[in-house]
């Protein structure tokens, strides 16, 4: 089944982890097999030809570079202009996929159609053209992507927002973790700086969608009232059952739902279960695997009255592998267990297609530029 992917941190693993993601995924963990520096290294779960095998067509990728000031506690970059260097960076890189033919970047609703279309007339995939290791790779289409920008601490001025939709920014979280720029994010408590407020205002102007994704309660809040434009929340599950901060209560999904957003699914582990313990933890610690995913898809749909508003936003390689994941999560391509869990609930196709994509595209058609 045909899947969009709403949250994806492609060019983050090609240019800090170092990953050649043209490469099939056994050779990308065998390369890593004795690195250290990161946690999940060797346990990584994407590349393009696994986004080809689980039928990927679309995705968001991102950008993301945070700033760091003095005796700020997360990593980041010691200045705001270093910040967006580091994602002028990773928009060069996504260009570079572009002329290689391995990316299609998606900004307008024609382009969508088009590249949409073009992925339904494809033949299933053939898992062993995918998984051979070779560099000489068969024949591949090329993975739509829409541009999104993770956290706005790189934006030194608005002006460097006007640059960046140009080169198709459609999409801002203005926070990710802890106190930010423009706007305060996971386990921050702040409300929305005066920036935080032009930075909507300007979002407003050029018709971006608002990625409320990371946003604190406060900030959340405020951001609603703010913006008048489109809101989803690319990666984002419920705190009912997974209780923290970075998930959303049930009246924040309820107002996404009510503005016609869409809610994607993420499949960090610590997202997924209650009282996980960050680095200590373990998946079969909680018998954890992909259904789990459906209680948090149950939970929107019945919230929301329907199942148009929940989709998939994995986040898979953010930051962590599958000693981080559900157990029966290999890869990416994993996600076409999805349609057949939710067909034992009781989902019909129509409602499977459109969690898988649907519901997402049909956000997109409504909300890029013509």
């Amino acid at each position: 089944m045909f899947i969009l992917d709403a949250h994806l941190d492609l060019a983050m693993n090609a240019l800090e982890w170092n990953r050649d993601l043209t490469w099939p995924l056994e050779r990308i963990r065998r390369r890593e097999l004795n690195q250290t520096d990161k946690k999940d290294r060797a346990n990584n779960t994407l590349c393009f030809p696994e986004l080809r095998r689980a039928e990927v067509g679309i995705c968001v990728a991102t950008q993301i570079a945070r700033y760091s000031p003095y005796f700020h506690r997360l990593p980041g970059w010691a200045s705001p202009h270093q910040a967006w260097a580091q994602t002028q960076g990773q928009l060069a890189w996504y260009r570079a996929m572009e002329e290689e033919g391995e990316l299609v970047q998606i900004r307008t609703r024609a382009q969508l159609e088009s590249h949409f279309k073009f992925w339904q007339k494809l033949p299933p995939p053939d898992e062993k053209a995918y998984v051979v290791e070779s560099r000489r790779q068969p024949a591949k289409p090329p993975i739509g992507y829409i541009l999104s920008l993770e956290g706005a601490d790189s934006l030194i001025t608005l002006k460097h927002l006007e640059r960046s939709y140009a080169d198709g920014l459609r999409a801002l979280g203005p926070a990710h973790y802890g106190p930010g720029v423009y706007a305060h994010g996971t386990d921050a408590l702040d409300p929305l700086p005066a920036r935080g407020k032009e930075l909507l205002k300007e979002m407003d102007r050029l018709g971006m969608i608002l990625d409320s994704t990371h946003l604190n309660d406060a900030c959340f809040w405020e951001a609603l009232d703010i913006f008048q434009g489109p809101v989803w929340a690319s990666h984002q599950n419920c705190r009912v059952l997974a209780p923290w901060n970075r998930q959303f209560a049930d009246d924040m999904i309820q107002a996404v739902v009510e503005r016609g957003g869409v809610l994607g699914m993420a499949f960090d582990a610590i997202m997924m279960v209650p009282d996980w313990i960050h680095n200590r933890s373990k998946p079969s610690d909680f018998n954890l695997q992909i259904e789990r995913i459906c209680e948090h898809i149950d939970h929107i749909c019945q919230l929301a009255g329907s199942a148009k508003h929940v989709g998939i936003g994995t986040d898979l390689d953010g930051g962590y592998g599958n000693e981080q994941t559900p157990m029966d999560l290999n890869s990416i391509y994993d996600l076409q267990t999805i349609p057949g869990l939710l067909k034992k609930r009781g989902y019909k196709k129509t409602d499977i297609e459109g969690i898988m994509s649907g519901n997402f595209l049909n956000f997109l058609r409504k909300h890029l530029p013509a």
